[in-house]
């Protein structure tokens, strides 16, 4: 529960960060910013700082900063005209509007940094990381809802498994033959966790491969990695990042397909839904954070990354009324020396944002009645 309190609180910052780019852009270019609040709806508690109010309000579906004038439309004491979005340069425009985006791609950009420092880099052989004899992941229920081995015994992620029965698993391919023929008997695992070595017993699992049936202990390897120095960190977090956005793109394209949201909507009442057409609401992200004992803490961190990979690319979409659809209103400004006129804009904005709380209550309903287990 605790990584779940932890994520539930990055997620939280996150979304501040996103709302504290705007407010420090627009404060840096002269702009008047009214409120900053952490969720919608009528006010719980606030207070007043200067010209801003700062507060929180009790529908937790984001954050917003309110800055003067975003729109022609906008009733502005003509004292602070000359502190409006609306009056400011194409290039003050676009620093606000953007620096949201910005934000969380630094955010995701920093995670990749920090993990290809502190994790390192995987080693390959022909195309694939090298596993080890050491826990990444512990798989903690087999398919017919039973606890696995792994999870019985009391393996932890970061783990070492040194012998089993005595006989010494220096190597993967060691530890996988040593445990294929040692199905529902019982087993001794010599695991060296931190600095202590540990002895564990229990009746090995079994699973069928191919018609046979081999043993089965329950956890998924860390892969063998090579120390980064901060040069060759920066490079393998740019390399991550923009595998993140591919990523994203290609799991977008795959859930708008016809038989994907059908999926999704027959998810809503019971049916099955893959996992790569799944979105994953915030609900959804606690619940991954709840496992990190079982998981590992770089799986959690990572996850986090790529959310704010994709918190990006959907606030950056130029779609009214995100902020790369206000980017798109200030290019199309620009370009055309017209002032755009918003109202016809309002159409755009129910679609988008319909759309946006659509698939946003079906993942919330999803991770209640099927939740996540990684």
């Amino acid at each position: 529960m605790a990584g779940g309190f932890v994520v539930f609180i990055a997620l939280v910052l996150f979304i501040v960060a996103h709302e504290a780019g705007h407010y420090f852009a627009a404060k840096a270019t002269g702009m008047k910013v009214t409120e900053f609040f952490l969720g919608f709806g009528p006010r719980i508690w606030s207070f007043k700082r200067g010209e801003t109010e700062y507060g929180i309000k009790p529908i937790p579906f984001g954050a917003y900063v309110k800055v003067i004038g975003m729109s022609s439309l906008d009733e502005v004491d003509p004292e602070d005209e000359h502190r409006t979005y609306r009056s400011k340069p194409f290039w003050a425009k676009s620093l606000v509007v953007l620096s949201g985006v910005a934000a969380n791609f630094l955010i995701a950009y920093l995670i990749f940094f920090g993990l290809a420092l502190t994790q390192g880099q995987p080693v390959l052989e022909d195309g694939e990381p090298i596993a080890t004899t050491s826990v990444r992941a512990i798989v903690t229920e087999t398919e017919t809802g039973q606890p696995t081995t792994a999870a019985a015994l009391g393996l932890q992620p970061s783990d070492t498994i040194l012998a089993v029965d005595g006989e010494p698993t220096p190597e993967w391919a060691d530890l996988v033959g040593a445990l294929e023929s040692k199905g529902r008997k019982t087993i001794t695992l010599t695991v060296l966790r931190g600095d202590e070595e540990l002895e564990l017993t229990g009746e090995l699992g079994v699973r069928t491969v191919d018609g046979v049936e081999r043993g089965f202990l329950g956890f998924s390897p860390a892969s063998l990695t090579e120390q980064r120095s901060v040069g060759e960190a920066v490079v393998d977090a740019g390399a991550q990042f923009t595998e993140g956005v591919r990523f994203t793109f290609v799991s977008f394209a795959r859930l708008l397909q016809f038989d994907s949201l059908g999926q999704l909507f027959g998810g809503i009442f019971g049916g099955e839904v893959d996992d790569d057409v799944r979105p994953v609401s915030l609900v959804g992200v606690v619940q991954i954070g709840a496992q990190a004992d079982e998981v590992g803490f770089a799986t959690v961190a990572l996850i986090l990354a790529i959310i704010n990979v994709v918190l990006g690319i959907i606030n950056g979409l130029p779609l009214f009324p995100l902020d790369g659809g206000h980017f798109a209103v200030a290019l199309y400004e620009k370009v055309t020396g017209r002032t755009a006129d918003v109202r016809k804009l309002i159409p755009v904005a129910v679609v988008v944002i319909a759309f946006i709380s659509i698939f946003g209550l079906a993942a919330i309903i999803l991770d209640l009645v099927d939740p996540i287990n990684l």
